[in-house]
């Protein structure tokens, strides 16, 4: 009878992971982040095991969240006395989770979640550490997975946890490491009894409030009951999206210097270029350029990416706000991706009042403007045309010459400026139109408005004014085209 093969030990396990993935890099600092719980108690134990063949240089760190009074204590004052034990250093901190909570009106998962994030990095960078080493385990990595699902996820949000990712701006980020990432909950449990330890347990982690322990509590029962195998088919679906997720990345980065140029924070997307990738790049593209400026991908969700893609083909000027502060612009050639909402304007700057040669072409800094003089019949042939959409944009305007007169100029916004808007039947002022129209502050002094000596015509890439539309007894049509050169 053959002898029953014995597992292999679980820091043997957890030091091929750790090799197979290049996580912890020899002859370096590495930052232990413990929370006193089984599974970062598990880690710590198992990397000073390690230590020595990893020739690596451990250091605890601990954030007291301030959220479970004289429990909270106990678990830093527990953690303190590990490190004191093993011989290593440790740095314990407090963080002020719930008043973090409140100006950033996250929930208290997320902003003890970020709390903590950021007293590591700063623990981290004091140290000389790159590298933070956390406690998730296989368990972690599958309620992330349906987590995902549930909030809305893309093939990223299905890979669920990986091995290492890079958390903070890109000039200046740390990297997040999981050793214990194909250990159960239940090893580490088991791990710590074996080893003589009796780590600290979490009684918020049995309550229902959370997703994530809803997720785990009722969720997955549910799931095992329907398919008994159901975490190796999650674990099995995070590979295939894995594998699929790195072949796009590696085509994205291939495609980035071709499409994206970066300015002072600010991701200039070419739209003629960006259109011609497929679907899907063009949505992995968006997601790495929204990384690029926030660090990572957190509060990012599938609706976000589909939201820039449906304005992917609307006309420059439409402008959709993102999480962490970005506001994703459309321009006339081009897409604007940052912070600055005065440098994502789609329009160039504009000073002073230019005449406009009617017909002929007027050359402005920044714009090209075309004057035709056609009749109806034309007018009416262009709008039919599938072929014009870049003429039957919201920067082509058609008008009714013997009203407009062709004696016209376009100049920045004036106070006092009033015009009638297309479809209503009186005047209202331009500034309460711009309001009402959300173009952005700090675009309105770029927005081209189109005069005559009498009145407004047209403020360019939203409305004209009713009182000079083409009508039934329009003899001559003035057609307007503005493009960005």
């Amino acid at each position: 009878m053959a002898k029953r093969r014995q597992p292999e030990p679980l820091p043997q396990r957890v030091r091929r992971f750790i090799e197979q993935h290049h996580l912890v890099p020899g002859r370096q600092r590495l930052l232990v982040a413990v929370s006193g719980g089984p599974d970062s108690v598990c880690l710590l134990k198992v990397l000073l095991e390690l230590q020595k063949e990893l020739d690596i240089e451990l250091h605890v760190a601990h954030l007291n969240h301030q959220l479970r009074g004289a429990e909270s204590e106990a678990d830093a004052h527990y953690v303190s006395e590990l490190a004191r034990q093993a011989g290593i250093p440790v740095t314990i901190d407090r963080g002020e989770v719930k008043a973090y909570q409140a100006r950033h009106h996250l929930s208290p998962e997320e902003a003890a979640r970020e709390v903590r994030y950021d007293f590591l990095a700063r623990a981290a960078r004091s140290i000389g550490a790159s590298r933070i080493a956390v406690g998730h385990t296989v368990d972690d990595h599958i309620e992330t997975i349906l987590m995902h699902l549930i909030r809305g996820t893309g093939i990223r949000g299905l890979c669920g946890l990986r091995p290492a990712t890079a958390w903070g701006p890109t000039q200046n980020s740390l990297t997040i490491v999981r050793p214990l990432l194909e250990i159960s909950r239940e090893e580490t449990a088991d791990y710590c009894r074996h080893c003589g330890l009796v780590p600290r347990i979490d009684a918020s982690n049995l309550s229902l409030s959370p997703l994530r322990n809803k997720i785990r509590h009722q969720l997955l029962p549910l799931l095992k009951s329907y398919n008994p195998q159901v975490a190796q088919a999650l674990l099995r679906t995070a590979r295939i999206a894995g594998d699929n997720l790195a072949f796009l990345d590696g085509e994205c980065t291939l495609a980035w210097d071709e499409i994206i140029q970066e300015q002072e924070g600010i991701l200039i997307l070419d739209r003629e270029k960006l259109s011609q990738l497929p679907p899907a790049l063009r949505q992995n593209l968006l997601r790495m350029s929204i990384e690029k400026l926030l660090g990572n991908l957190k509060d990012i969700e599938a609706r976000h990416i589909e939201e820039i893609m449906a304005a992917l083909d609307k006309p420059a000027g439409k402008q959709i706000s993102l999480p962490g502060g970005l506001t994703f612009s459309t321009g006339y050639t081009k897409y604007l991706l940052g912070r600055d909402p005065a440098a994502l304007s789609p329009f160039p700057p504009l000073e002073g009042e230019s005449p406009l040669k009617i017909p002929g072409e007027t050359l402005l800094p920044g714009w090209q403007i075309a004057a035709t003089i056609i009749n109806q019949k034309q007018m009416a042939e262009e709008a039919k045309n599938p072929t014009a959409r870049e003429t039957n944009n919201l920067f082509t305007a058609y008008f009714d010459l013997d009203r407009s007169g062709d004696r016209l100029t376009v100049r920045p916004r004036r106070r006092g400026d009033r015009f009638q808007p297309l479809g209503l039947c009186q005047p209202k002022k331009l500034g309460k139109f711009m309001i009402d129209a959300r173009i952005p502050h700090a675009w309105r002094q770029q927005v081209p408005i189109v005069c005559s000596p009498q009145q407004v015509l047209w403020v360019v890439g939203w409305r004209i004014d009713e009182r000079v539309k083409v009508s039934e007894s329009t003899r001559q049509v003035l057609r307007l085209e503005f493009k960005q050169h």
